[in-house]
């Protein structure tokens, strides 16, 4: 260990070693405070005194076992003082490797044994320091000592302090670099402890830990890739920005320099591109910038093989996604040349428990579809059942991320290619997906990465598809009828009016959403999809688009009427087409009378002709603008009066009976209130619709029994004065039996009937030869006007009075037969005065 000094230096050296004889010798003292002194005197007599480097050399040599002797002081302060002593030596000193035969077994004794001989922490990891500042001075020549390395940084790399953890892993970066000829030899022997550590609770040790990793596979056999790789897959999910950072870092630089790089690129690939979509601009940017090294890297190293795509390859895609830098060559390359591989994993991964997991996974999808291009069709099978699969994910970011890949299948595939497997998959859902509204969901966004020029000669076949009972009508889920509208809507704003050519069927789809949706926000937006389909084809308002096709859509309702039941979509969708075509179905009564007289049959399902019911009385309450606007309803009023009303007032037993007895005095009620029915045409039917109006005055329902009051209130109005005699005397008794009807609604409609009635004595009622019917009426009246009800009273004696002006007498003789035996007289009065004032009137 002797080195050639300078005369002068020598003598120098000799000086502070006497000086040094009696320090060195109190060492050996049992006295803490005595080898405390001693230790401290040195200090001031070598370090501090700024002496030569080849002084302190010489002085180092001669001091460096006594040091190393100190390291196993009982005293934590001795042993402190002699490793800062033996790190400033090592790093003033200009040969320190001399102290590596000595310096280098007790580091290993007191770091690299089986049980942690130095207590204090602190220790430990001024003795780390000094092993990283040893590595950093001596380089190669620790080549030597790389199993006492080893066995060091071992067990300091999982000692529980995380400054020496963190201290550890320098030393392990810069060792691996110092002798990368002998490193690779032990390196596996570190991937263990490391991987212990990489998941410690701080960040900085993660960082430290994940960069040791790196060197130790860099400088390693490259064996041990597969060991690492998971464990640095879950620091991509770090909250620290500063641990992803690194892994991104490291992964980067593994692609760029490490030996067997390309048997590790589909491994490898998946995790920088991942940061790629980092939520931190500093690591999205590095990994950027990384991958585009790597990719000119390969490409420089394959240009041969890429020689022709360098020349022909350089115009991106048309409908390339606008505002995305396009992916060089060797970056495309090298995605497509390992595409095989990745898929299957990522196809796993998307469906992970981990929220976390689902969610880089989808937006490395993207990033692949992105660099794959038009290699994705030999992919198509795959990348589609995963993108259904992942499109039912409760996490919005997973779904996002996945239509923004199906949309980039739109844009890179062939729409003939494309459409063979989709359609086929809307057909069965079943089969190629849990969730039926996936493929159509993934349908919408590949037909939004297409252009319309592309989509035209398909899309006759892609409307065919849609409008399908087993797509369109199979499912009443709102996120499937969203997803069936969103179809619509892409083709409508992608084509435009090439749609002309499928407005049918489109209308039909959009029918049927309309009629199977329970929620308005998806009602109205399907009906602004109306608005649109006409637009794109010129059409003024929606009434012309229905004109255009009514005749159709009542064929295409008609072919399956015999089958339909209260759960039928096409009941709902007639009711739709009914009451969006306005004025238009009043236009097409032919086609409209024979569908609802089969779905009006009393055969028929009930709870079905309760609904067709309620859709006629709103049609019928504003016929002059629905099946009256052309005023030719009066040529099927025949039929339906006869055929489609009166079949289903006939009284049978059971409450669904009585239901649809109900819905159908409702009908007729908005027939006589609509204006739908000259009078002429009624008087004509009169004799069959009465007996029926009348029978429902004895409903055991009470809004039977008001509509059936109201109803023939309205037929009173309407043709009273024109019914025969006869026809009249068969009204009144059954409306007076209502006058004691347990409901005062009823009670107050029967009596406003039986004015009307009495308002409808004309010239032809003979009141002689009819006086006992007026005699019974008047009766029963006066008997009302004592009832207890003061509106009552006032009602029956303006019904009264209207009787006065048919029999005067008769009803002056009643009414004094019975004025003294009524409570309130004074009705009486009003009433024998009203007739006399009749009778002056008429003198």
């Amino acid at each position: 260990m002797a080195t050639t000094m300078a005369p002068g230096e020598e003598r120098a050296a000799s000086e502070v070693l006497r000086a040094l004889a009696r320090h060195l010798n109190c060492l050996n003292e049992d006295s803490k405070t005595t080898r405390r002194r001693a230790l401290e005197a040195i200090k001031r007599e070598t370090i501090d005194k700024g002496l030569s480097s080849g002084v302190l050399q010489e002085v180092f040599t001669c001091l460096l076992k006594s040091l190393l002797k100190c390291l196993s002081d009982p005293m934590e302060r001795c042993r402190e003082t002699a490793i800062h002593m033996l790190g400033d030596f090592i790093r003033c000193v200009p040969q320190p490797e001399d102290s590596l035969p000595y310096l280098m077994p007790a580091l290993t004794q007191r770091l690299g044994g089986k049980e942690i001989l130095e207590p204090a922490e602190e220790l430990r990891l001024s003795m780390v320091e000094v092993l990283t500042l040893t590595v950093e001075v001596c380089g190669r020549h620790l080549a030597p000592y790389l199993d006492d390395m080893m066995k060091i940084l071992q067990r300091t790399i999982v000692d529980p302090f995380p400054d020496v953890k963190r201290e550890s892993c320098k030393c392990t970066v810069h060792f691996a670099k110092s002798v990368p000829e002998h490193f690779h030899m032990q390196a596996e022997s570190l991937v263990k402890p490391l991987m212990q550590t990489v998941s410690h609770q701080h960040s900085r040790v993660r960082v430290s830990t994940i960069e040791a990793t790196g060197a130790v596979i860099q400088y390693g056999t490259g064996k041990n890739v597969d060991d690492v790789l998971s464990h640095l897959a879950q620091r991509l999910f770090d909250d620290s920005p500063q641990v992803r950072k690194a892994v991104t870092v490291v992964v980067g630089d593994w692609l760029l320099h490490l030996r067997d790089r390309y048997s590790y690129f589909h491994k490898l690939i998946p995790l920088l591109l991942s940061s790629l979509s980092d939520d931190i601009p500093e690591i999205s940017q590095r990994a950027a910038d990384l991958w585009r090294q790597t990719g000119a890297l390969w490409e420089q190293e394959n240009e041969d093989d890429l020689k022709d795509k360098m020349d022909f390859l350089l115009t991106p895609p048309d409908l390339y996604p606008a505002g995305v830098a396009r992916p060089g060559l060797g970056c495309r390359e090298l995605v497509v040349r390992n595409l095989s591989n990745l898929l299957p994993a990522l196809a796993r991964d998307v469906v992970d428990w981990v929220a976390g997991t689902r969610v880089k996974t989808a937006q490395l999808l993207y990033a692949l579809l992105l660099h794959a291009e038009d290699h994705c069709t030999q992919h198509l099978q795959l990348l589609l059942s995963t993108l259904y699969r992942a499109c039912t994910d409760p996490e919005s970011d997973v779904v996002t991320n996945c239509l923004r890949s199906a949309k980039l299948l739109g844009t890179f595939v062939s729409p003939e290619v494309f459409l063979k497997l989709l359609l086929v998959h809307l057909e069965t859902p079943s089969s190629s997906s849990s969730s039926p509204h996936t493929p159509l969901m993934v349908l919408a966004a590949v037909l939004g990465g297409c252009s319309g020029d592309l989509l035209k000669p398909h899309l006759q076949k892609i409307a065919d598809t849609l409008v399908q009972p087993d797509v369109c009508q199979e499912y009443q889920q709102a996120v499937y009828l969203d997803q069936l509208l969103s179809c619509v809507d892409v083709l409508l704003s992608l084509c435009e009016k090439d749609c002309g050519s499928v407005s049918l069927q489109l209308l039909q789809v959009l029918v049927t959403v309309q009629s199977l949706s329970t929620e308005p926000q998806l009602t109205d937006k399907a009906e602004q999809s109306v608005v649109s389909l006409c637009k794109v084809q010129g059409l003024a308002t929606v009434a012309d688009l229905y004109r255009q096709h009514m005749g159709q859509l009542l064929q295409w309702l008609s072919a399956s009427q015999k089958t339909w039941t209260s759960y039928s979509p096409q009941r709902l969708q007639l009711q739709v087409i009914a009451t969006q075509s306005g004025p238009v179905i009043g236009e097409f009564l032919p086609l409209l009378m024979p569908l609802l007289q089969n779905c009006l049959d009393p055969e028929r399902d009930p709870e079905m002709r309760l609904h067709i019911f309620t859709m006629l009385s709103k049609l019928l309450l504003d016929a002059t603008h629905t099946l009256d606007s052309q005023g030719r309803f009066c040529e099927h009023l025949d039929v339906f009066l006869l055929e489609l009303l009166l079949p289903n007032l006939v009284w049978k037993a059971g409450r669904t009976a009585a239901a649809i007895r109900t819905s159908a005095l409702s009908c007729l009620l908005a027939l006589l209130q609509g204006g739908a029915i000259p009078p002429s045409q009624l008087l004509a039917v009169e004799e069959r619709l009465s007996p029926q109006v009348l029978s429902a005055l004895e409903e055991d329902s009470q809004l039977s029994r008001l509509l059936a009051c109201r109803s023939l209130s309205n037929l009173l109005k309407l043709i009273g004065p024109s019914l025969h005699p006869d026809a009249l005397n068969n009204i009144y008794p059954e409306v007076l039996k209502r006058l004691d009807d347990s409901s005062e609604e009823v009670r107050g409609v029967a009596l406003r009937a039986l004015g009307l009635w009495l308002a409808s004595l004309g010239k032809d009622y003979n009141s002689q030869l009819y006086s006992q019917h007026l005699e019974v009426l008047f009766q029963q009246l006066l008997l009302h006007l004592d009832d207890p009800d003061s509106h009552v009273q006032d009602t029956v004696l303006e019904v009264l009075k209207t009787g006065s002006g048919v029999h005067p007498a008769l009803l002056k003789q009643e009414v004094e037969a019975v004025r003294d035996k009524q409570r309130t007289p004074v009705y009486c009065d009003q009433l024998l005065q009203h007739i006399h004032s009749q009778r002056k009137d008429t003198v």
